[in-house]
């Protein structure tokens, strides 16, 4: 059974309004007054990447019989947003811990790759949706904010699943690389390739190569 501690919800509202805010303040130079007109595209994003990336942590765990409860590391607030002025972000504002008595080490790799494959997910669909209003989005005011939601959302998402797959501390890699080194050397390679294109060559024009123009 899936349930939502009251502590639960408000550590994942917190982390999701820091962590849309750091990345707002990446994607608009450190111009803080820009960020905070751009932070509520940013937040549908992060807030689809954030949220669901946990979620699938949740869900994978529970699909084991183990409860599992998201809790903010206030340290890892206080650091996104600092890192976010120095042109990346630091995304662990927090983790969903897993409870069982004993949690092989494949449930756990399994468990822990769920948040970045729903982020590599959600980043080839908002890809995907931003191939298809392209065209239209010049001659349309909404659909270019549409496609610029789009665009901040295949990075963010991007972003969030490679940084998750880094092999070090207590992030998702680690525990992937442990269970399955094929599997977290695919995805990290997916993730990264994503990363490195929308960061180099933007995501316009990924769409407009896409499409052939």
């Amino acid at each position: 059974m899936i349930r939502f501690t009251k502590t639960e919800v408000r550590d994942l509202l917190i982390s999701f309004i820091v962590i849309s805010l750091s990345f707002a303040i990446l994607f608009t130079g450190r111009n803080l007054a820009s960020a905070i007109y751009i932070l509520p595209i940013a937040m549908v994003g992060v807030g689809a990447g954030f949220i669901l990336h946990e979620l699938g942590h949740k869900f994978a765990s529970i699909h084991f019989g183990y409860w599992a409860e998201y809790k903010l590391w206030p340290a890892g607030l206080v650091i996104a947003l600092v890192s976010s002025f120095f042109g990346f972000v630091f995304a662990a504002p927090g983790a969903v811990y897993t409870y069982g008595n004993f949690v092989s080490e494949r449930e756990n790799g399994i468990i822990s790759i769920s948040g970045p494959i729903v982020n590599i997910i959600l980043a080839l669909i908002f890809l995907g949706v931003a191939v298809f209003i392209y065209p239209a989005a010049f001659y349309s005011g909404s659909l270019q904010i549409a496609f610029l939601v789009c665009s901040l959302g295949f990075s963010i998402n991007s972003y969030l699943a490679v940084f998750n797959l880094i092999p070090v501390w207590n992030l998702d890699g680690s525990k992937v690389l442990r269970w399955n080194g094929l599997i977290w050397v695919i995805t990290i390679a997916i993730a990264g390739i994503m990363t490195y294109f929308s960061m180099t060559i933007g995501v316009e024009n990924i769409v407009r190569a896409i499409i052939g123009l």
